[in-house]
Formats: C-alpha cells, structure tokens, sequence
C-alpha cells in the first residue's frame, strides 16, 4: 500500500489523498460500506460497484464463524470469493468484544443516547464475553460453542481473509467504562498492538487501532503509542463519549498525534451530519452500516433529507426517490412502487433503497472532496 496526500485544506485538517493498493487506488476522503459477511446486503459486487464504492470492509469475526477463513482461502481469497475486484479492508473483531459483551448487557452502542449512571470499573467482565490478558474468549451466536480471538488470532484470521489492509487486534469499550477500566483496556490494546505487528507475515498492510475511550489524556497516550509503532495506517477506535457534539474534539486529540503521511480511519461513524465534520478533522476513510441498515428498514436519504417509504402517503407520490439523484434507481422507480413493495414485504424494494442509499452517500462524500479541492472545506 502506498498513501499520497494530494492537498491539504487550509481551512481545517480536511485533505485530500489516494490509497494505492494491489486490488486499485481509492481516493481519500472516502465511505467504506460495510460487506459484513463478504456482501453489502441485498446488493451483488456489480451493483455495489454500480454505486461507486471504493472500498468494502468486511467482518473477520463472523466470517471466522461462517464459511471460516480456511474455506475462504480455498476460494482464493475474499476478492474472489466475493467477486470485488477492489480494494477490501477487514476489521479485527476488536469490535465484537463491546458489541457481544458489555454492549449487549447493558444495551449501549459507541455513543451514549441518554445518561444511564451505571458504569464499568476495573476488573468488571461482560456476561457472555471473557476478556482476559491474552485474548477473548466468545459464546458463538451460531452454536454456543467456546471459541478464542487474541493479537494472533486474529492476524492468522485476516492473513487467510487475504484483504488489502487488516487492522490490529483491540478492545472497543464502552461509553460507560470509567477511567480505570479504560486505562487497563488500553494497556491490554497496545500490548496487543505489538504483538499483531509482530505475528504479521503476509505484505497486506496493517493498521493499528488507537483507543482511550472519551478520557484525552488517554487518547494522546494511545495515539502517540500507536503511531509511534511501524503500522501502515491508524484506525481511531472505541467509543466517543455522551454525545456526537464532543468527537470533533476527541479526533483532534488524537490526530494532532498521529503520523501526517498516514492514513487515518475512523471506525464505525458516518451518519450523514458526521461525515463532514470528521473529514474536516483530518480522517481519510471511515466505515458505516447507516447507508445499508437504514434503506433495509425503509429509510431512505436524499435531497428531502430522511423519509420514511413505509409511510402510506408515499403509495400516491409517483416521482423519482429522490427528484435530485440520476442513479439507476431513481432514474427508473417512482416511491409509490417502493412503497408498494415494502408493504407488500417484498425484497426487491431493501435493494432499492440501499442502491440509492449508497450512491448518495458516496456522491455526498465526493461533493466534500471536490469542495476540498477549490478550497471551500
């Protein structure tokens, strides 16, 4: 992998850049969809490509449980196993440590929505999940059975997997962990750091992942730790506090302390009121299922900002989904047939939905680039 900073704005830490890898070069700043278990859901390769997507992310925990990465590399690799002929990232399965562990038992995501006043101390261990000095051991959701991911793991894993770029093995914690918990959690992430770099054998490239939860002396620790160490590139991961007004500031923190000539990915963030303000913060890429999820329940983004096609009023507008967008969906379906189809139950309206959701997203995201470009961002 090879990263160019092609210009840096001069309004804020926005800059525009290109990812070169084997499998295609990617510009910067870009969405990264989520293909979780090497698919965007509803979607085949051509169309997701159709979309103008760059780059996929796909989810080493479950496809660890499912085909497993042996079959995986059998079939020659992600790329061919899912006919993406681009670039491809997998994540670590650090992520599934929160979400099946403390994220589940106290029913949190990365951001707080309401103040809950419990709170995770030190020594604390989720139900289903055991975190330990060497590694996590899960209940898998398929048949309950004990399986182990630490640093080695996971890197063997990815290795298999056989994407672009593979990110180090991590604990996310949760918006609730006080600081002891966070600080502990950290210790055991950037052990865990060294230990992936030092397990890597293959010439994919490797990001490590800076945490440190919403505590900016931690941050600033982790980042200058983890950007201290040979990785080709940075994910800033975890949690970003009681609410979305404070991450601008957490990802100053932290990318005031990372290498410049970097790449830098923000992991699991980009609702459309995000997106501008963490590119203004310097992030290259970030991945996102809100594109994806939201169209598979109904919901879809435009110029009229999010609406809802289940709502009936919508089976007595016949005009495009979106009157602004020239994606093949919008040029050929009208919102009374989508809604038709979404109260019929019926699967074709799901990739609809999610074909125009990702094409606006992305043309969302090239619009930022662009205006990067004059100087307006």
């Amino acid at each position: 992998m090879n990263f160019k900073i092609l210009k840096k704005s001069k309004k804020s830490n926005a800059r525009l850049g290109l990812i070169e890898t084997s499998h295609g070069v990617v510009e910067t700043p870009c969405l990264v969809p989520v293909a979780t278990q090497a698919v965007v859901k509803t979607l085949d390769s051509k169309e997701v490509q159709e979309t103008n997507s760059q780059i996929l992310i796909s989810n080493t925990f479950h496809l660890h449980l499912k085909p497993s990465e042996k079959f995986v590399e059998k079939a020659g690799g992600l790329h061919e196993f899912m006919n993406w002929k681009k670039p491809l990232m997998t994540d670590s399965g650090g992520f599934q440590v929160f979400s099946l562990g403390f994220g589940r038992d106290f029913g949190t995501g990365k951001i707080l929505k309401a103040q809950s006043g419990q709170s995770i101390k030190r020594g604390n261990n989720p139900k289903s999940v055991k975190i330990t000095e060497d590694g996590v051991y899960f209940n898998s959701p398929i048949d309950g059975k004990k399986l182990f991911i630490g640093p080695k793991e996971s890197i063997k894993i990815q290795e298999k997997l056989g994407a672009d770029i593979i990110f180090a093995f991590d604990e996310c914690t949760s918006p609730i962990a006080d600081y002891e918990y966070t600080k502990k959690s950290l210790e055991k992430t950037h052990r865990w750091a060294k230990i992936c770099l030092k397990e890597k054998k293959t010439k994919q490239s490797l990001f490590g992942i800076v945490q440190g939860g919403k505590f900016k002396d931690l941050r600033i620790e982790s980042a200058k730790f983890i950007g201290g160490l040979n990785f080709d590139g940075f994910g800033i991961g975890g949690e970003f506090g009681d609410n979305k007004k404070e991450m601008p500031k957490m990802l100053n923190w932290v990318i005031s302390e990372l290498p410049e000539k970097k790449p830098r990915h923000l992991l699991g963030i980009g609702h459309l009121e995000d997106i501008e303000k963490i590119i203004k913060a310097g992030v290259d890429t970030f991945d996102c299922t809100v594109p994806t999820h939201y169209a598979r329940r109904g919901i879809l983004f435009g110029s009229e900002g999010k609406i809802n096609l289940k709502q009936s009023k919508y089976l007595k507008k016949r005009e495009p989904l979106d009157k602004g967008c020239v994606c093949n969906v919008c040029l050929n379906y009208r919102k009374d047939y989508v809604c038709h189809l979404l109260k019929a139950g019926e699967l074709t309206a799901l990739k609809l939905i999610t074909f125009h959701n990702l094409h606006y997203f992305n043309g969302y995201v090239e619009d930022i680039r662009s205006k990067i470009k004059k100087g307006e961002i």
